[in-house]
């Protein structure tokens, strides 16, 4: 039985933490889930004492929690988890502040959640440990991205393996936390109408678009040496391709699911400097209007005239070589100041042979839409005949709706609150393991050689649009097109 653990926040003033991990952990308390959790200690530079932090994380909920999420009453009772300590990653003392904080509590277990730069997660687990403040039950969650290649990524791994071992070690991607990517699992395996349609006998290309109506927000620094392919790509659209196309898990047990993830991952066909030009497409967003607004071009926007090697958007076709997807090819797309913010995995499925009614250009084809933000839905898209006492039998599309429209809103949930609830109570089933994200990054370090070998153009796009007009030709080259 998982003990009681006190979380630890390190960036505990920062935007996620704000955003994001507090109002996460107040709906837990809220809804009497978070049982196993006895305090949250945030840890952050300023030097602010606890009834501070706790005024400023109450004037924060309010702005941040949905609209039917603030409660006075329980705040008054969230509000005696809350302690904050001041922590310089590399100040010793601060550390053992935060130990005689931790051996004041009754909860044996520790759950330190690393909200900062990358770079510093090493260093925050060796002090830990040198601290004195490790014990047997302690966890890490890591949060993305780990790394900014392959072999930084390793390291990451490797200093942080030196204290906690993998399995408590939770690598956090928030995606895997959405309620729609986990109802992919009831979809694919629940249902023997779609799993044995879930092959390339019967599909034609599945679609992953992450699409974002924002530009940098704040995170120029950070973005100029990202870009698109390391920020989102590598992660968040991998992780669900990897769900998409894995074969059935013995179990639902988390080891079986990453095993049937790693599989996916190896089979991926690499990109290089050979098949680069085909296979992907590089954007950078340009002046243009979103949501009305004008907006500025990414290379204005945050004085970025040094970041000119940065893509906002990229599109890339990939290939998985296995018996069940072999043949199909899997679009991916992600890109910021694109025409709306939507988030959506499309499964379409191959046409009829030929077809029986005259006004059917047999065009339309049957989809599976699974929709992740901002709504989460599913539908499926297929054909039935137009009402009417016509002589001929016309068709017209149809959308069936397969989502429990008769679940409230109040029964939805943001992805961090499923997360970190797993992360109390010791669950790693949505957490990446560490061969998977090593070998995410072994294929995006593959295309950015190919990228830099080839000498691959960023290609501009107007902000407010879908993305450069060769991501369109990449998948008009095979007789297909993005689903909007």
């Amino acid at each position: 039985m998982k003990p009681q653990v006190d979380l630890v926040i390190f960036g505990g003033t920062g935007d996620l933490s704000t955003r994001k991990l507090l109002p996460a952990l107040f709906q837990l308390h809220r809804h009497k889930l978070a049982d196993k959790l006895h305090r949250i200690i945030a840890t952050g530079r300023a030097t602010v004492d606890t009834e501070e932090f706790r005024t400023t994380v109450r004037e924060n909920l309010q702005t941040y929690l949905p609209d039917s999420g603030w409660s006075e009453e329980v705040w008054n009772t969230f509000h005696d988890r809350l302690f904050y300590t001041t922590i310089h990653a590399d100040k010793v003392s601060d550390y053992e502040c935060l130990g005689q904080l931790l051996e004041k509590s009754q909860a044996p277990g520790r759950l330190y959640y690393l909200a900062t730069l990358p770079s510093l997660y090493g260093e925050i687990c060796q002090r830990l440990q040198a601290a004195g403040i490790v014990n047997a039950h302690s966890a890490v969650v890591l949060e993305k991205p780990l790394g900014h290649d392959l072999q930084s990524c390793q390291d990451i791994n490797e200093q942080v393996a030196q204290v906690f071992p993998e399995q408590d070690t939770f690598r956090i991607d928030h995606y895997l936390g959405k309620e729609t990517v986990q109802n992919l699992l009831a979809v694919r395996f629940g249902n023997p109408l779609f799993s044995p349609m879930w092959r390339n006998t019967f599909v034609d290309n599945v679609q992953i678009t992450v699409a974002e109506d924002i530009g940098v927000e704040g995170r120029a620094d950070y973005y100029a040496k990202t870009g698109a392919l390391r920020d989102m790509l590598q992660n968040h659209l991998l992780q669900v391709l990897s769900i998409v196309a894995m074969e059935p898990p013995l179990t639902l047990n988390a080891g079986d699911i990453r095993d049937e993830k790693m599989k996916v991952l190896r089979a991926l066909v690499p990109i290089n400097a050979e098949n680069a030009r085909e296979c992907t497409v590089r954007g950078r967003y340009a002046s243009g209007a979103v949501n009305g607004q004008a907006v500025k071009g990414f290379l204005e926007e945050a004085d970025f005239q040094s970041a000119d090697a940065t893509e906002t958007f990229v599109a890339i076709k990939a290939r998985i070589n296995n018996w069940r997807w072999a043949g199909v090819p899997f679009y991916l797309r992600t890109g910021k100041r694109l025409s709306r913010r939507y988030s959506e995995i499309v499964i379409e499925y191959k046409r009829q042979p030929f077809s029986l009614f005259s006004n059917d250009p047999n065009e339309l084809t049957n989809k599976l839409v699974i929709r992740l933000q901002p709504e989460e839905t599913i539908s499926l898209h297929t054909l039935n005949k137009k009402p009417g006492l016509t002589n001929r039998l016309s068709l017209q599309p149809v959308e069936l709706h397969l989502t429990d429209e008769s679940r409230s809103k109040g029964d939805s949930y943001d992805a961090y609150e499923r997360l970190l609830l797993d992360a109390i109570n010791g669950d790693q089933t949505l957490f990446m393991r560490r061969d998977e994200v090593e070998l995410a990054w072994r294929w995006v370090d593959t295309i950015i050689a190919a990228w830099e070998e080839n000498g691959t153009v960023i290609k501009d796009y107007n902000a407010g649009t879908m993305g450069p007009s060769s991501a369109t030709a990449l998948t008009a080259v095979d007789g297909r097109s993005w689903y909007e």
